[in-house]
């Protein structure tokens, strides 16, 4: 399972990826395009460790638990169930199946 420091690493990684986005998305002149690249890839590399992360502990769950927790983030309004079942049971979120990272 993932401990408290290792999904704290990796929400602050996802946070500045996006709020590296957000700063290029004000002022675009002030990056290069590679830079831009290089945001974007880690917008969507870091998003997919944060999922992958949750899906490993998922995975370790008891298949009771995994039940009932799969029913409480289907039922709570956050993303779709479908989008949980993909995530946590499926291949995972279709969209990164359908990119893969600038060059």
């Amino acid at each position: 399972m993932m401990n408290e420091a290792k999904m704290t690493e990796l929400t602050q990684a996802e946070d500045m990826a996006y709020f590296r986005a957000d700063l290029c998305i004000y002022s675009p002149e002030s990056y290069s395009l590679d830079e831009k690249k290089e945001i974007c890839n880690d917008m969507m590399a870091t998003s997919k460790a944060m999922l992958d992360a949750m899906r490993n502990d998922f995975e370790q769950l008891l298949p009771v638990a995994r039940a009932k927790l799969l029913d409480m983030l289907c039922a709570s309004g956050v993303e779709s169930p479908q989008w949980w079942w993909d995530v946590l049971v499926g291949e995972g979120d279709s969209l990164y199946h359908e990119l893969e990272p600038l060059s």
